[in-house]
């Protein structure tokens, strides 16, 4: 867990694999997707595994419009936050660890 100014954390994905980005509870802020992979999905989980409660599912198109781009959030999780990525998108996971 890396922090910025502004007291959020940060976890750079750039592969395919399941990351837990976060044991506990906080706020998922934002989702950045630094370089896209066609055909890739996103799986955002509240828990400590791909068990977990299902918050999203991003998927790329089979022809990218944008490369980068920015999903804002805003959710809470209370278990924790796992990130599962079936190819090797670029990702920041941005967000804000709650006690």
């Amino acid at each position: 867990m890396q922090l910025n100014d502004g007291g959020s954390a940060f976890s750079n994905i750039a592969s395919a694999t399941t990351t837990l980005v976060r044991t506990g509870a906080g706020v998922l802020e934002r989702i950045v997707c630094n370089k896209a992979v066609l055909s890739g999905v996103i799986t955002v989980y509240d828990g400590l595994s791909a068990a977990g409660t299902k918050i999203a599912t991003i998927t790329h198109p089979a022809t990218l419009l944008q490369n980068q781009y920015v999903l804002p959030y805003g959710v809470r999780f209370a278990t924790g936050l796992t990130i599962v990525t079936s190819a090797a998108d670029d990702i920041t996971v941005v967000y804000t660890p709650t006690v």
